[in-house]
């Protein structure tokens, strides 16, 4: 009689099991959290598929491919390699052998093994993380761009209608205008900016104003004629003298053609990593982590909106403000994931084990040491100390913005 496959075996067990923890997650708290959980989950593995392919395509042998930690839940090994999801989805890894000097290594496969690459391979297998965050942003921010678009200050647009008391519509709507028109110019005069319109109908009371307006790609001639704010009343006031015509302005958002939009997708990612490379070296300032842990001390200060606005968040504050980003719209959740991937990418970069920056650094050190034909091989034992300390300084920061996300948490940026 033969067994039943275990759920270690059974790649169709592990489906039914995810869809119906997606599915409660979704009954239990909405669809946001479950997509910014697989969200989190496919950058993770797109850092790790970064170092598997690098790997692969240098002739590095690649043991394990993992998603998660903890015990195995299901894994399949296909050639060398072991693929598999663990228990705990907190990030995953991609296992090459011999990422040190002292790590016992089969003879039979040392040649493949991390230390004995060349240095260039050893530089591209160790920041291939990082170079995928920075490709995962470049490709969001350009989808963003071109299928999204983004608001533009010079397309000035109907936002929504304000209702005058006794007036069944207001001069806006019996002039035929609805919500989303773009003004693109009022009696002749180009309108580029919200001020522009707003002035031009302030002063223009009992005057009945030509717009030239843009809906849906095709421009229309309309007529409004603004009414005096001392006949108004909204809300139970009355507005102030000059001419109103009852909308609300807004910025209308704009698609860039698929070219078009990547040059603008480097420069948007281009400035996030100035932004991220500043924030990174305020979260290590002596000042600003003394800052850190006198907010975990005081809640004074940490509901302090000063210090919320600058201080670091942990994945369950990243976690939150990418689900309030999700109900604001699509585009603020791609710019919060754009923004995630840079300062991830860019943090592993610190020169520090056991960060990834960490290996490209040693790799450098062994490199300029070596002589023509005598490799140097670093002694990692002797940066333990080192090594320690700054695990111990990730430990504090973990520990510190972690209980401030759940404890304090950072008011709703997006409201």
């Amino acid at each position: 009689m033969t067994a039943a496959p275990s759920l270690r075996q059974s790649p169709l067990a592990l489906l039914v099991g995810v869809v119906v923890l997606v599915a409660g997650l979704t009954w239990l708290v909405g669809w946001a959290w479950p997509l910014v959980i697989f969200l989190i989950i496919l950058m993770v593995m797109g850092h790790e598929f970064g170092h598997f392919i690098t790997a692969k395509r240098a002739g590095l042998l690649v043991t394990d491919f993992f998603v998660g930690f903890g015990p195995i839940v299901w894994s399949t090994t296909r050639g060398e390699t072991r693929y598999g999801v663990r228990a705990l989805l907190l990030g995953g890894y991609v296992k090459v052998p011999g990422m040190t000097w002292t790590q016992p290594v089969d003879p039979a496969v040392e040649d493949r093994t991390y230390r004995e690459a060349s240095y260039p391979r050893k530089v591209l297998f160790a920041s291939a993380g990082s170079l995928m965050h920075v490709i995962m942003a470049l490709a969001l921010a350009w989808a963003s761009l071109a299928f999204i678009g983004v608001a533009s200050s010079s397309h000035v647009g109907i936002g929504a209608f304000d209702p005058w008391q006794g007036h069944k519509e207001n001069a806006a709507q019996l002039a035929g205008l609805k919500v989303g028109d773009q003004i693109l110019a009022v009696d002749g005069h180009a309108i580029t900016n919200e001020d522009q319109l707003v002035n031009l109908v302030h002063r223009s009371t009992g005057q009945r104003l030509t717009l030239l307006v843009d809906r849906g790609g095709h421009d229309l001639t309309l007529y409004a004629t603004p009414v005096s704010g001392t006949t108004i009343k909204e809300d139970g006031r009355t507005l102030s003298s000059g001419g109103y015509i009852g909308v609300q302005i807004t910025e209308l958002t704009v698609h860039e053609s698929a070219l078009a939009a990547i040059p603008h997708a480097v420069t948007q990612v281009g400035s996030l990593i100035g932004e991220a490379a500043r924030a990174i070296v305020h979260v290590f300032s002596p000042g600003d982590f003394r800052s850190l842990i006198h907010q975990v001390a005081s809640p004074a200060a940490a509901t302090n909106p000063k210090n919320q606005d600058t201080r670091p968040d942990s994945i369950v504050g990243v976690s939150r403000i990418a689900v309030e980003a999700a109900n604001a719209g699509p585009g603020q959740l791609i710019l919060i994931l754009v923004a995630v991937n840079i300062f991830v990418g860019l943090l592993n970069m610190l020169p520090l084990l056991p960060l990834d920056g960490g290996y490209v650094a040693i790799a450098t050190y062994e490199r300029l040491r070596s002589r023509r034909g005598v490799r140097y091989h670093a002694d990692i034992n002797k940066m333990a100390p080192v090594i320690y300390a700054f695990m111990a300084v990730l430990l504090v920061l973990f520990a510190s913005t972690l209980y401030l996300d759940i404890a304090h948490p950072i008011a709703n940026p997006f409201n």
